[in-house]
């Protein structure tokens, strides 16, 4: 069996108490020594990797993103990251003129903040393409912005009642302006053609290549539908090069029931296929987000008298459809922005720990973006893994432009309360959200550890509480990823009997700077023992 050692740089154990080693030896696609141990095994045989003063880590592990949704839309208008509405616009243009055969024009990931309270006007579109329908979605993903065509062929206008959790954003006169609310896209989505299964499949490969690259070895897609799962094994299933992947199935209010049979089967399938792609996990969502007013508050939103935002489901229901998914074993995941949806999340995993009984069940609360003091504690109490986006916290456009303005300054000390979760005792994971921010985990853990952004800005850090140190930061995107997984005892540190799963990074993370975090690159992945990037 193939042996290879690496030393001669800084390796990180991400073990609980963050220790250092010299050396790591692995054979197949397990640890086998550390330190002395693994510099005493190398002979004539020995493959060994000089790390030239660079550092490896596990790979890294994403507690909630989207490849199989995100790969397609890497085939749409090219719109992601945009914050600028002319530059937008003359990319949308130009896409409709380059794919004259695609019926609609779709475009995942522009900016809301560059948009007057982050909402577009159908006419903005339209003057750019006229004669067929044009559906983009901010990053967020809970804002669609529609033109003139698009909300024809969804039968969407004066008359259009708003859906159950969601909103047809109105002008003065009653008439839809193109903005989409949470659930209301859905009239969209009923109208618009699904997305062919082999562009799903390629969509899905190119993705999970993109994630590779970035040192993310295993990912968690948190919303999928039973028919998803095919995709996921066709692609992940198949070729151990690539991540592995869980998929979590997104339970809706007005279905769950129905739903329940096929989530399921979907379990059973992905069971059979073999140890790559797992499907044990449902996927509720709370509410939405607070840039567009969606993300449900218990005390309402500063910039609209009234407005306490859109929760998804009534707190009965919830707490009924979580409590019927965890009897059927599956774990819990539950996206949460606002305090209210926080606080009800957290009353439904209460509410199914007592009436099912004790297990390891570890449910998540994805997000966690504004929590109510009180409320703080309640993750520990209940085991409730807080998985956090750390890139989001940070003073970035969205942030000081839409979220707080509409939350004010007393609720904006609230958010992404990192370091009080840690401190708490609560289990922390960290995750990416791709495609609705980058996927690159050193720019997470840079903020994670700097509350800045790559200027500097501000000095000190927003919140700066709520900093934690850099082998804490790195913890929380490996073996903290790992344990969100069920899979601690298989993966996500480096230690001996644990699956070689390596990233080599191009720096000395001892030797930099906090904010050079944000450009360190990924050099050489390895996932079960074998070089599969760089």
């Amino acid at each position: 069996m193939k042996r290879t050692v690496f030393s001669g740089g800084t390796i990180i154990t991400s073990d609980p108490a963050g220790r250092r080693t010299s050396a790591i030896a692995i054979e197949g696609d397990r640890i086998v020594a550390l330190g002395d141990d693994a510099l005493a095994l190398i002979d004539g045989s020995t493959e060994t990797v000089d790390l030239a003063g660079n550092t490896l880590v596990p790979g890294f592990r994403d507690g909630h993103c989207h490849p199989l949704l995100g790969g397609a839309h890497l085939a749409e208008a090219p719109i992601w990251g945009i914050a600028n509405i002319d530059e937008l616009l003359a990319i949308v243009r130009r896409y409709a003129e380059e794919h004259p055969d695609r019926e609609w024009i779709r475009g995942f990931g522009y900016l809301p903040a560059m948009l007057p309270r982050g909402r577009g006007e159908a006419d903005v579109l339209d003057a750019v393409v006229g004669d067929r329908p044009v559906w983009l979605t901010a990053n967020d993903g809970h804002t669609g912005w529609a033109n003139s065509v698009a909300l024809a062929r969804a039968g969407i206008d004066a008359s259009t009642p708003d859906p159950p959790h969601g909103e047809v954003v109105r002008r003065a006169d009653g008439s839809p302006s193109g903005a989409l609310l949470e659930s209301a896209q859905e009239l969209l989505r009923a109208a618009a053609p699904p997305i062919p299964h082999d562009d799903m499949v390629t969509g899905t490969r190119k993705a999970l290549e993109l994630f590779r690259s970035n040192g993310i070895t295993w990912g968690l897609d948190a919303m999928a539908t039973p028919e998803d799962v095919e995709v996921a094994i066709d692609v992940a299933g198949s070729d151990p090069s690539l991540p592995r992947v869980a998929v979590a199935l997104v339970a809706r209010p007005d279905e769950w029931r129905e739903q329940r049979t096929a989530f399921l089967e979907a379990r059973e399938r992905a069971r059979a296929a073999g140890p790559r792609v797992k499907v044990e996990t449902i996927k509720f969502f709370a509410d939405g987000v607070i840039e567009s007013g969606t993300a449900a508050l218990i005390d309402e939103y500063t910039d609209q008298a009234g407005n306490r935002g859109i929760p998804n489901w009534t707190p009965v229901g919830l707490t009924e459809a979580v409590t019927a998914f965890d009897k059927d074993g599956f774990q819990i995941h539950i996206h949460a922005i606002g305090d209210a949806g926080i606080h009800d999340a957290l009353n439904a995993i209460e509410t199914a720990r007592r009436r099912n009984g004790g297990r390891d069940r570890r449910p998540t609360i994805a997000h966690t973006q504004l929590v109510q003091p009180e409320d703080l504690p309640r993750f520990a109490a209940l085991g409730v893994i807080a998985n956090f986006e750390p890139l989001w916290a940070h003073l970035e456009p969205t942030m000081v432009e839409l979220t707080i303005p509409r939350l004010g300054d007393e609720r904006s000390r609230w958010q992404y309360p990192i370091g009080s979760m840690v401190r708490s005792g609560a289990k922390v994971s960290f995750g990416s959200d791709w495609p609705v921010t980058s996927l690159n985990p050193m720019e997470g853990i840079a903020v994670a550890v700097t509350r800045q952004t790559p200027r500097g800005e501000p000095p000190g850090g927003w919140l700066p509480d709520e900093r934690i140190d850099l082998d804490t930061a790195i913890h929380l995107y490996t073996s903290a990823g790992a344990y969100q997984s069920f899979e601690e005892r298989e993966v996500g540190m480096l230690a001996v009997g644990l699956r070689a799963d390596l990233v080599l990074l191009g720096a000395d993370l001892d030797q930099i700077t906090p904010l050079d975090l944000w450009s360190v690159p990924v050099e050489r992945v390895w996932i079960d023992g074998a070089l599969v990037s760089g």
